[in-house]
């Protein structure tokens, strides 16, 4: 792989399907690779704050999933077709060893590339990404009902959050409002206005109905990090309104070495704490490298 420093940059790849996936890139080739993968409604802005530093450390990589931010969406999306997009642009960018970020939405596409490929799996770093049936907070009830019967109006009771408000919720619902006041102008509004494109709403209804055969995937997930126990970091947010904090147990039992920390923050945790996020996370990458390059 040719080596090369690279500052921060957007690009676009046309995808085999045809339609066209927006990410950034920034840092040395040369360094181990740093998937960032944002959560639902928003995209790779999640991570305008720690991407500068981060790339001094790694080759960072922060797709707009498909359907959200600049990329097309998917003529059939589904979150195995989401991972499989995102596999063919680290084919292209070469990408061989890597850490993986999982937040939200993201979880079920950089889990299913980690269990593809473990042995290239250099470390995760777990924010507000459920994985396990303790993360799932009071409101999920309507979509646990929609999924054991898809009626229509299963479907409508369950797709309520697809709103102005219910966008904005992803970032404010039960977060103390001196926090909500650190989070820097309206990130919800751009969010809003990417659902409000074509095919991206049917998109959601589509995604939600498809993260139930996530959720039946648990044991396996479960059985992949208790076998192969990747170096992990968790980062999050103990005001999320959507994944309950008994959710960080459950992935500590998993990952027994896991390194922890719960941050007085909400689902959206960089909006408000992207520095202490990232120092832990610079941290980690080094030590992580570190001991890797030290084993024989």
């Amino acid at each position: 792989m040719q080596t090369h420093h690279d500052k921060t940059a957007r690009r676009r790849m046309r995808l085999s399907g045809g339609t066209e996936l927006a990410y950034v890139t920034a840092g040395d080739t040369s360094n181990p690779g740093l998937l960032l993968l944002h959560g639902y409604a928003s995209s790779s802005s999640t991570f305008r704050d720690v991407i500068p530093a981060l790339s001094r450390v790694a080759y960072v990589v922060a797709p707009d999933l498909p359907g959200y931010g600049e990329s097309d969406p998917l003529p059939a999306p589904s979150f195995a077709a989401l991972s499989n997009a995102i596999t063919e642009l680290l084919r292209h960018l070469e990408i061989g060893q890597r850490f993986i970020y999982l937040h939200d939405w993201g979880a079920p596409v950089g889990l299913r590339i980690a269990m593809q490929s473990p042995e290239l799996v250099s470390g995760l770093i777990i924010q507000n990404a459920n994985a396990h049936r303790s993360g799932f907070a009071p409101q999920w009830e309507a979509t646990f009902a929609y999924w054991s019967d898809p009626t229509p109006e299963n479907k409508a009771r369950a797709t309520t959050f697809l709103t102005f408000e219910g966008t904005r919720d992803q970032y404010t619902r039960d977060v103390p409002a001196e926090v909500v006041a650190k989070v820097k102008g309206e990130p919800w509004v751009e969010d809003w206005r990417v659902l409000n494109l074509p095919g991206r709403m049917e998109m959601q209804r589509t995604l939600l109905a498809d993260y139930g055969n996530y959720v039946a995937q648990f044991d396996a997930i479960g059985a992949y990090f208790k076998q192969r126990q990747p170096p992990a970091l968790m980062v999050w947010g103990r005001h999320d309104a959507f994944f309950d904090i008994a959710e960080t147990l459950s992935w500590m039992q998993d990952l027994p070495r896991m390194e922890v920390h719960i941050l007085d923050g909400g689902h959206f945790l960089l909006e408000t704490h992207a520095e202490p996020a990232l120092n832990l996370m610079m941290d980690f990458i080094k030590r992580t490298q570190e001991r890797l390059a030290q084993l024989p």
